[in-house]
């Protein structure tokens, strides 16, 4: 039974998480949020997939080091009137 509920599980979370990356994907070259949506469904395949959560950590990574770069930028002094 146990055996059963972990496919089940496995199952609901590939059919919930591959249609939301396949449509982020679609959205990507169309105006509107296809990025965020096609990560989404990274997440959501992360939940059970190992190869999804070695991207999820990748891509975790990578907005790390944007943001990082962003808030570096953001704390430059402001220029001194002289």
């Amino acid at each position: 039974m146990k055996k059963f509920s972990r496919i089940l599980r496995k199952a609901a979370v590939a059919a919930i998480g591959f249609p939301v990356v396949i449509l982020g994907l679609i959205l990507i070259p169309l105006p509107g949020p296809g990025l965020l949506v096609t990560l989404a469904g990274l997440f959501i395949l992360a939940i059970e997939f190992e190869w999804a959560q070695r991207h999820k950590h990748r891509v975790k990574t990578q907005l790390n080091k944007v943001v990082e770069k962003a808030r570096s930028k953001q704390k430059k002094p402001p220029p001194q009137n002289t």
